[in-house]
C-alpha cells in the first residue's frame, strides 16, 4: 500500500523545489497546479463549465486563455471561488486515481490549497514548507516579475501560513539558514518507518 502524502506551503515557499528533492529519492509527485492546467485544457466537462460561467473567450483555438481568465478572477473572490468549485473536485478525483496507480512506498501531492480544498481528507500525512514572508515575496517578485503589491494581494488570498503549518504533520524550514536535504531525508526515513510498522 502506498502512503498518500501532501506537501504544501504558501506562494513562494519553495514546495515545488522540495518536491523535486523527494523525486530524486524515487518518490513520485503529483503537481496539482500542472494537472489543473491539463484538466482545464483537456477535460470537456470542465471546459464547458468554464465557458458557460466565464465566457467563450476563456479558450483560444481550444486552449485555455490563462491571461484572460486570470484577469477575470483577480481581485474577485466570488469568481475565484466559482472557478475553484469547478476545478477542485476534478483534481481530487484525478489525484485519487493517480495515487491508486502508484507502487512506491509513498507518493506526494504538491498543492498550495490542500487544506482550503479539503484534500487533506484523502491524505495520510501532510508536509508543510515554511518560509519567512520577506523571502517568499522576493522569490515571487523574481520568478513571476510581479510588483510587491501584486504578490501581497495573492498572499492575502491564501490561508495564514502559521495556521497552515500547525495543521501539518511535518514542517520543513526553508529559511535559507537551515539545510534542506537533511530535513527531507529525516521525513523520508520517518515515512518509510511508518510504512514498515503498518
Amino acid at each position: 500500500m502506498t502512503l498518500k502524502i501532501g506537501i504544501t506551503g504558501g506562494i513562494g515557499s519553495g514546495k515545488t523545489t522540495l518536491s523535486k528533492v523527494f523525486e530524486v529519492l524515487g518518490i513520485p509527485v503529483y503537481y496539482a497546479d500542472l494537472e489543473a492546467k491539463r484538466l482545464m485544457n483537456e477535460d470537456e466537462k470542465i471546459k464547458e463549465k468554464i465557458k458557460y460561467h466565464f465566457g467563450k473567450e476563456c479558450y483560444l483555438n481550444g486552449s485555455l486563455n490563462r491571461k484572460y481568465l486570470s484577469e477575470l478572477i483577480f481581485n474577485n473572490d466570488n469568481k475565484l471561488s466559482l472557478l475553484n468549485s469547478i476545478v477542485h473536485p476534478a483534481i481530487l478525483e484525478d489525484t485519487k486515481i493517480w495515487m491508486q496507480n502508484q507502487t512506491s512506498p509513498y507518493a506526494l501531492k504538491e498543492a498550495a490549497l490542500i487544506f482550503e480544498s479539503g484534500s487533506q481528507q484523502q491524505l495520510d500525512y501532510v508536509i508543510g514548507v515554511f518560509t519567512p514572508i520577506h523571502l517568499r515575496i522576493q522569490r515571487v517578485i523574481n520568478r513571476d516579475q510581479l510588483s510587491r503589491e501584486e504578490v501581497k494581494s495573492r498572499m492575502d488570498k491564501q490561508m495564514d501560513e502559521t495556521i497552515k503549518m500547525r495543521l501539518c504533520d511535518f514542517v520543513i524550514n526553508n529559511d535559507e539558514q537551515e539545510l534542506l536535504i537533511p530535513q527531507v531525508i529525516k521525513i523520508h526515513e520517518t515515512l518509510l518507518s511508518k510504512i514498515e510498522l503498518s
